[in-house]
């Protein structure tokens, strides 16, 4: 009988697996329109008096991302204002949508990775995770390895897609 032999295991590819530098923390939108009359009018002392009046603490060491869902006018200070508030208590606060939340914060934690480790060689961008990667994560990453790798993958290494060659 033959062995089997894992010749993933056994190759020279490198995984990066995005999913290992997901960033923890409870992600938290706050929506600006609670705020405003009827969902779209900003009444300024109306507005002041609720975000000093709002339970900030329930937000404590939370991802922010400050919208408005409703298509109301806003001035420029009021997502400003909102930010006042919460950035003494969150751990990050961004304008935006939950989405661009995540997009920020795999910008700034890819920034940060050395790639050389990945020079010359052959890298599969792990396509599947558990963990809710976004896919501006994947256009971050692939830039990234464009640099330095040899060639690209994406998906798993038994089954992945050619994505890029050095030339």
């Amino acid at each position: 009988m033959d062995e089997i032999i894992n010749k993933v295991a056994n190759s020279v590819l490198e995984v990066f697996d995005l999913e290992d530098y997901y960033p923890n923390g409870v992600r938290t939108q706050i929506d600006i329109s609670q705020w405003l009359y009827e969902g779209f009018l900003l009444k300024e002392k109306d507005f002041r008096e609720a975000l000093k009046n709002h339970n900030w603490s329930q937000y404590q060491n939370h991802l922010v991302a400050i919208n408005c869902s409703t298509d109301a006018i806003i001035p420029g200070w009021a997502s400003i204002l909102v930010t006042v508030y919460v950035s003494p208590i969150a751990k990050k606060v961004v304008l935006g949508n939950l989405s661009d939340l995540d997009t920020l914060i795999y910008q700034e934690i890819l920034a940060d990775i050395d790639y050389s480790i990945y020079q010359d060689k052959p890298v599969v961008l792990k396509g599947c995770s558990k963990k809710p990667v976004p896919e501006s994560a994947y256009i971050i990453a692939i830039q990234q390895l464009q640099r330095v790798a040899k060639s690209i993958m994406y998906g798993e290494a038994c089954s992945a897609v050619p994505l890029y060659k050095k030339k």
